[in-house]
């Protein structure tokens, strides 16, 4: 039985915008994860990517415990590891491979790895996996492609991200096969270097009114 409360696809729909962070203070991560839930946003993506990651995603764990807050740029079975002892509630990957899938099998971690083809997300079905992330969208580039893929894959759900814009968010989250699109806009580094907790709450808020139903 998995320890996780929620399936990766159950993560997903909690929001229609994952903010992707790269925090770089660990002082300050427990007050933008708090800042993210106040707005609304209830699961958030730290990129394993700095000195400070680990730290910061166990500051912000215990600062929103109602969160569903998740460790990316998994790349090796050792950071599958580093994720499950951090807390985390999910991984993320810009790709997957046979190691990587079968460490995040094992530990049971819900899982969301990266794609960019259709092979590659035939590899991650083989793989039991049914929620992928597709990167790099390129912004608005990545529609077409995820229309095109949805008739072929009516059991895969996309989480898109890379360049993505506000703007495109709406044609993004219409698409039958997306109900979330990561972005680095809600906390945007200059508003986290400035501590500026009511702008991040602020984009975050905007953020939870893009679902489309």
């Amino acid at each position: 039985m998995t320890p996780y409360k929620r399936t990766m696809r159950q993560i997903l729909a909690r929001v229609p915008v994952m903010p992707v962070l790269t925090v770089h203070d660990v002082h300050s991560a427990a007050e933008l994860a708090a800042a993210l839930v106040r707005g609304g946003v209830v699961v958030f993506e730290v990129l394993l990517r700095t000195p400070q990651a680990l730290d910061a995603v166990k500051a912000m764990i215990e600062a929103a415990p109602e969160a569903d807050i998740g460790l990316g740029t998994l790349l090796t079975a050792e950071d599958v590891q580093a994720a499950v002892e951090a807390g985390v509630a999910f991984g993320v990957s810009p790709g997957l491979t046979p190691s990587l899938a079968h460490a995040a099998r094992l530990a049971g971690l819900p899982f969301l790895p990266g794609t960019a083809s259709a092979s590659e997300v035939m590899f991650a079905r083989e793989q039991g996996f049914r929620e992928l992330k597709f990167f790099p969208a390129q912004g608005s580039a990545g529609i077409s492609w995820l229309r095109n893929m949805a008739p072929v894959f009516p059991d895969v759900v996309f989480c898109p991200t890379g360049g993505i814009q506000p703007a495109d968010i709406p044609d993004y989250l219409a698409l039958p096969n997306c109900c979330t699109v990561g972005g680095s806009w809600i906390a945007p580094s200059a508003l986290v270097q400035a501590q500026n907790w009511p702008e991040i709450t602020k984009l975050a808020l905007q953020s939870t009114k893009m679902k489309i139903f």
